[in-house]
């Protein structure tokens, strides 16, 4: 692979925050803008998250192999940890619910001979713990090993191998590659949205309270936790893994200019292709723009499937429940601690299970409505 042409848009994406920066702050006093401005703090994290979605999947690559399932050690290892904590989640699933039963029998007899309840079972409430917490390891290891695994087995290099066809370089190869990797950045992108554990990778992306062209600098460290679906089928269909990549570098330098208030609406050009408007709605808060408008080129998509919005009352940005700190660990790790937790304190596989995987509206509604909800 030759070097990411993101790497030489780097000095366009800071000259372009600096004009933007100089527009604003000749419009400082308009309330409409106000989310737009440049605050140094959210600034300074978005750079610093930038860097580490760079840096962090050069490190993944080298852990990969180990991790995974079948022929890294480390992987194998993991495998068995999460068994055992499986295991022992589900014993202890059934102590905890032997002891309960026990205790409403215990409440039924003290009912009849005594006007003093027994109290709580203490025994039980801390074996569910314990249950909850062997569980939370189990899935979290298991997460580890399928993503390395799946990444590891669908890149473009790897599945270039059982092509049908060479495309070459030519139009329909570009064209392909181009059109293709949006489609599939589409589903992608929605699946980030709608399964919890993938939406504690992209929450990064959203829960800066700002929105001017640093935000489209705040990337996802932690892709590598996720379960994508592989824009290496492309090479399946005979596109070449550079031409692949180059595609992903287009498209993510394509998204960057989308990041602004300072663009109002573009005529006949919003209704094929995405833009600012179109993605302003995408990091609004309005209940109506939660989860909607996910393409990255082409908003096309959206319209196909159901989840466009066009942009009718001025966004609130950020997420539902903000976090009110700019700490880089809380920025990438908070939604990682609320799963656990909630993990921790489910009853039973299925609603752990749907705490991981399940929308996150679903999740905060199913803990009570105490978390953040999917802002998109």
């Amino acid at each position: 692979m030759g070097i990411d042409p993101t790497i030489f848009a780097g000095p366009g994406f800071i000259g372009s925050m600096f004009v933007e920066q100089r527009w604003l702050s000749k419009r400082a006093d308009d309330p409409q803008l106000a989310a737009a401005q440049y605050e140094r703090h959210d600034a300074t994290a978005n750079i610093a998250l930038a860097l580490g979605s760079v840096a962090a999947p050069l490190v993944f690559s080298l852990v990969r192999p180990h991790l995974d399932a079948r022929t890294g050690k480390a992987g194998r290892a993991l495998l068995k940890v999460a068994a055992a904590a499986a295991a022992t989640a589900t014993v202890g699933d059934a102590v905890a619910r032997t002891l309960r039963r026990r205790q409403i029998v215990d409440l039924r007899d003290s009912a009849r001979t005594s006007p003093v309840a027994v109290p709580t079972n203490a025994t039980a409430t801390n074996v569910e713990r314990l249950a909850g917490a062997a569980a939370a390891t189990a899935i979290g290891a298991g997460i580890v090993v399928a993503s390395a695994t799946w990444s590891g087995r669908t890149t473009a290099e790897r599945l270039w191998r059982h092509r049908r066809v060479d495309l070459g370089t030519g139009v329909a190869a570009w064209a392909l590659a181009i059109v293709g990797f949006d489609f599939i950045y589409y589903w992608n992108h929605r699946l980030q949205h709608e399964t919890r554990f993938m939406w504690a990778i992209h929450v990064v992306h959203h829960n800066s309270e700002r929105y001017n062209l640093s935000v489209a600098l705040r990337q996802a460290v932690l892709d590598a936790l996720g379960i994508f679906v592989p824009t290496g089928v492309l090479a399946v269909a005979g596109v070449r893994p550079r031409i692949i990549e180059l595609s992903r570098s287009i498209n993510l330098i394509y998204q960057f200019w989308v990041h602004t208030e300072a663009i109002d609406t573009m005529g006949a050009f919003e209704k094929p292709m995405n833009t600012p408007s179109h993605h302003r709605v995408h990091h609004g808060v309005n209940p109506h723009y939660i989860d909607r408008n996910h393409g990255g080129i082409f908003i096309v998509w959206d319209k196909l499937f159901g989840t466009f919005q066009a942009e009718d009352v001025h966004p609130t940005y950020g997420i539902t429940k903000n976090l009110g700190t700019f700490s880089l660990p809380v920025i990438v790790f908070r939604e990682y601690c609320d799963i656990a937790r909630d993990v921790v304190a489910a009853h039973g596989w299925r609603e752990r299970l749907g705490f991981v995987f399940r929308g996150p509206g679903w999740a905060y509604r199913q803990r009570g409505g105490k978390a953040t909800i999917s802002a998109v």
